[in-house]
């Protein structure tokens, strides 16, 4: 089965994946995680990238949907695969089209805006070892000092409000009208995204049992 998952940042769509892909023994495909491999295998289109990662601009459309044509065409992908990260705008889903690449499913983990603020900006990690807490659900047990070893516990920049804000203002604006997409093509189901693991987990598997 070929599935795209979709999701605002921080709404828990990498967590699902991983458990989906372990349950259909089927790849998760991260787009940072296989530029990174294009990179250091050195790959054409990996090249590419570097030239433009080295000069400190963004790797262009066309040399990310290379990099994942490249990596759909190994031999782990020949019982499907799990897309996450791609496509994160119309064209990148239009050139899938073009590829040739048939999804199955596309599935769309949604939470409220204001719970992604909540859960993203609430993290605090250990500034020495690297142990995570989180202001409500997971508490140190003194404020802001690592349990393990003591350390001052830091907000991480990627986590700080205004980050957070920006991010789902990109979202919203470039990615979320990929679900009308997939809808159009009868391929989108959407997952509340709210609640345990397993129950999100129950729902989403619930979600690509319905093929059609």
């Amino acid at each position: 089965m070929n599935i795209i998952f979709l999701g605002a940042p921080g709404a828990g769509k990498g967590t699902q994946a991983e458990i989906v892909a372990q349950k259909f023994n089927i790849p998760t495909i991260s787009t940072g995680n296989i530029i990174r491999e294009a990179l250091k295998t050195g790959t054409e289109m990996g090249l590419k990238a570097k030239s433009y990662i080295e000069s400190g601009k963004l790797v262009p459309d066309e040399v990310v949907i290379g990099i994942i044509k490249e990596r759909l065409e190994k031999g782990d992908c020949g019982n499907g695969f799990i897309l996450d990260g791609f496509p994160r705008t119309i064209p990148q889903a239009e050139a899938l089209d073009a590829m040739g690449i048939v999804i199955d499913k596309v599935v769309d983990i949604e939470v409220p805006d204001e719970c992604i603020m909540e859960r993203m900006t609430g993290r605090r990690v250990c500034g020495s070892c690297g142990a995570s807490y989180h202001l409500i659900f997971k508490k140190p047990a003194q404020d802001g000092i690592c349990d393990s070893c003591g350390a001052e516990l830091v907000q991480r920049k990627d986590d700080a409000p205004d980050t957070v804000a920006d991010r789902l203002s990109v979202y919203h604006e470039q990615t979320e009208p990929l679900k009308s997409y997939y809808s159009d093509k009868n391929r989108l189901g959407i997952v509340d995204g709210l609640g345990d693991v397993a129950d999100i987990t129950e729902r989403v598997l619930s979600v690509l049992e319905d093929k059609a």
